[in-house]
């Protein structure tokens, strides 16, 4: 018997051990250190943008990055930016320049004008480094026409046409220090959920050995830049790619991708920025690299960087996200800066733990330790009893009979303080359904009673009293036990 229950044990363990591995269970967000200036890569008289990170056969860490003389102004690197070549001992810097790599090749090439945000990746003995470039088509534009374009930015007549023609191309090599040998055309045109443009190259294999290229292009039937992100795959890393009908993300106007295939988790994940919700560092997930997700971690962090002082640095932008991976695990976040006149780039420390440790939320809700619950209902008012079998199929039938003359939330949080609660809950909707704020969708709620002249709003009372007496504010919404 004990022989039978210890096999059954083993069993049980094995399998939750097995499926737990396939999850997607991967948590950075409680994990990005602090930096100081060892972790900040600026060149002096250039803006540096963007990076990609590679480990090399000498030990040495590799950086690949955008860069583009200030005398050009920050839109310069529609025109003039090049790709670059630093190391380092350390993934987390310091990194020292070592060589331009790749510069628009000028005359009729596809990659005429500019090399940038490069991605570089290792497949099967070769370096492939993915970047992103741009060609005048049937005009003629001298070098003063290319730096008046870069100095005018966006107004500029040429601005445009530029941006339109991106297209994403890769360069490949037997080592980190060249040849680099370039594609004669672009690796995919727009199609399917991406047009006008594909650019910002992020590319993994995934286990069926196939290659998964997002790219980021506008949204069909857009007036201006609305961007989107979408999946293209091929048997090779360098030709045949075929757009996937669906998006990556269609969902938020987002950019700057950068994938990696987890091979403990057997899946996709991808970071990107966006500007929306006052910005933040999102993350998604796939099993396929076709059907995309939002991550359990969807946000990973705002876009605020802790400094070594115990300061925070906000800056004016941060973009071009990049997740440096080693030995199956995340070790660096690398984005892109501009702050004033000046750009460039820092790499965030991703702390590893060795053993499973609570997060700051965890952490806060353990802390908090007494809570207390609100919940109010039109039954406070019709003197029926509370029956929640009932609730669910009979409204009440006069919602007018809520009028609190004496509604006092400052009293009711107050309360809560002095019985020393450090977070309290409001049912916003219990059971009959009502919603005690203000609502353009649902008629059951404050804006259609007569009380306060159909203006009241419990919950805008509620959390206001909160923040007054310094208790975090719940909100609780009943869903499925209501008539409504």
């Amino acid at each position: 018997m004990i022989k039978k229950l210890f096999i059954t044990l083993f069993i049980l363990v094995s399998f939750c051990v097995t499926s737990q591995e396939d999850t997607d269970n991967l948590r950075l967000y409680d994990n990005f250190e602090p930096i100081d200036q060892e972790n900040i890569f600026k060149t002096e008289g250039y803006y540096n943008w963007g990076s990609s990170i590679i480990k090399g056969k000498d030990g040495k860490y590799h950086l690949f990055y955008s860069r583009w003389k200030k005398s050009y102004g920050f839109h310069g690197w529609l025109t003039h930016s090049e790709i670059a070549h630093a190391t380092s001992k350390k993934p987390v810097g310091p990194w020292k320049y070592k060589e331009t790599v790749l510069k628009g090749r000028r005359n009729d090439h596809w990659d005429a004008i500019t090399a940038h945000n490069p991605k570089i990746k290792y497949f099967d003995g070769k370096y492939y480094l993915y970047y992103i470039a741009t060609n005048p088509g049937d005009q003629i534009l001298s070098e003063k026409d290319l730096i008046e374009t870069a100095k005018e930015g966006y107004p500029s007549k040429n601005w445009m046409p530029l941006r339109n023609r991106q297209r994403t191309g890769v360069a490949v090599s037997n080592s980190l220090n060249g040849p680099w040998i370039r594609s004669d055309k672009p690796l995919i045109e727009p199609s399917e959920s991406i047009n006008t443009l594909t650019v910002n190259p992020a590319i993994d294999r995934g286990k069926d050995g196939k290659y998964y290229l997002i790219l980021k292009g506008d949204k069909d039937k857009t007036k201006w830049w609305v961007r989107n992100q979408a999946v293209a795959i091929s048997d090779f890393p360098d030709k045949d790619f075929v757009m996937q009908k669906k998006p990556v993300i269609d969902y938020l106007d987002t950019e700057d991708m950068s994938i990696w295939y987890d091979q403990k988790r057997e899946r996709f994940y991808g970071v990107f920025h966006t500007n929306k919700g006052g910005g933040f560092i999102g993350m998604v997930t796939s099993y396929d690299g076709i059907n995309w997700k939002k991550s359990n971690e969807f946000v990973l962090m705002p876009k605020k960087i802790p400094m070594a002082d115990g300061s925070i640095f906000k800056p004016n932008r941060l973009e071009r996200p990049f997740i440096f991976y080693e030995d199956g695990k995340p070790k660096v976040l690398s984005v892109a800066i501009k702050n004033g006149n000046e750009s460039y780039s820092v790499f965030i420390p991703i702390k590893e733990n060795k053993y499973p440790v609570p997060n700051k939320r965890q952490l806060a809700w353990q802390e908090a330790e007494l809570g207390v619950v609100f919940h109010y209902d039109l039954h406070v008012f019709d003197g029926e009893k509370y029956g929640q079998g009932g609730n669910r199929i009979d409204p009440v039938a006069d919602y007018q009979i809520f009028n609190p003359k004496s509604l006092d939330t400052d009293q009711w949080v107050k309360a809560a303080k002095d019985a020393g609660a450090k977070f309290a809950i409001l049912t916003a909707t219990h059971e009959t359904g009502f919603a005690l704020y203000q609502s353009e969708v649902n008629p059951y709620s404050l804006k259609s009673v007569k009380w306060r002249n159909g203006k009241g709003d419990i919950v805008a009372d509620f959390v206001a009293s909160c923040r007054k007496y310094g208790i975090k504010p719940g909100i609780y919404l009943g869903i499925r036990w209501n008539s409504f």
